[in-house]
C-alpha cells in the first residue's frame, strides 16, 4: 500500500516509511558513540566550510536569482569538503540500477571507512525564520525504480538558513543537523 501514489502518509515514523519502502533501517545517531561523534564533528566542519566558501563574493552561488537553483551547489560543496577528510567517502547515492540521480531523497551518501557506517545527508535551504514553518523542506517518494536508499544508515537533513537575496547576493547565516530516526511524516 505504501507504494501507491494516492496514499496520504501523515504521522507515520519516517523510519517506518523507509523500511517498508526499501527494506533498509534508519539507524539512530548515538551521541555517546565515538564513531558517531567523530562523523558529526566532521559534518559540522564541512557545514562551516560550505557556509564560508559559498558566502564569498566570488562564489558560484552569488548572482543566482532563485534559491531553488542554489541547493545543488551546497550538495556539491558538502561532497567536496567531506571527500577531503581522510577516511570518508562521500558521493551521490545510486538507484537500484546503479545510476546516479541528483533529484530525490537522499542527496548524499557518506561512508565512514573506519566504522563502515553509512550516513545519508540531505542538505536543504530555508529562509531565515522559516525553520519552524509547516512548509515541506524535503520529500521522499517511495518508488522502487528511483529509490536511492540502499543501506541501513543514519539519515540527516542538513538545514542551511539564508537571508533574503540582497543586491544579487545570498547570505547563509547558520546550519542545523536533524537526525531523522524519530521524524514523523
Amino acid at each position: 500500500w505504501l507504494l501507491h501514489e494516492d496514499q496520504q502518509l501523515r504521522g507515520i515514523l519516517f523510519s517506518e516509511v523507509i523500511f517498508d519502502a526499501t527494506g533498509k533501517k534508519v539507524l539512530p545517531v548515538d551521541r555517546n558513540n565515538a564513531d558517531d561523534q567523530r562523523v558529526i564533528k566532521a559534518i559540522g566542519s564541512a557545514c562551516d566550510e560550505a557556509l564560508k566558501r559559498l558566502n564569498l563574493d566570488g562564489s558560484v552561488i552569488q548572482g543566482i536569482p532563485r534559491i531553488n537553483e542554489v541547493s545543488s551547489h551546497f550538495e556539491d560543496k558538502m561532497r567536496e569538503v567531506l571527500n577531503a577528510v581522510s577516511g570518508f567517502s562521500c558521493d551521490f547515492p545510486r538507484t537500484a540500477d546503479g545510476k546516479v540521480q541528483r533529484s530525490g531523497y537522499p542527496d548524499l551518501r557518506l561512508l565512514d571507512e573506519e566504522s563502515k557506517r553509512v550516513y545519508y545527508l540531505d542538505p536543504k535551504l530555508y529562509a531565515a525564520g522559516g525553520r519552524e514553518s509547516s512548509f515541506r523542506t524535503f520529500y521522499f517518494e517511495p518508488k522502487k525504480a528511483t529509490n536511492k536508499v540502499r543501506d541501513d544508515a543514519v539519515h540527516f537533513v542538513v538545514g542551511f538558513e539564508h537571508e533574503p537575496l540582497r543586491d544579487g547576493k545570498w547570505k547563509f547565516t547558520r546550519w542545523g543537523l536533524v537526525d531523522l530516526s524519530n521524524f514523523r511524516v
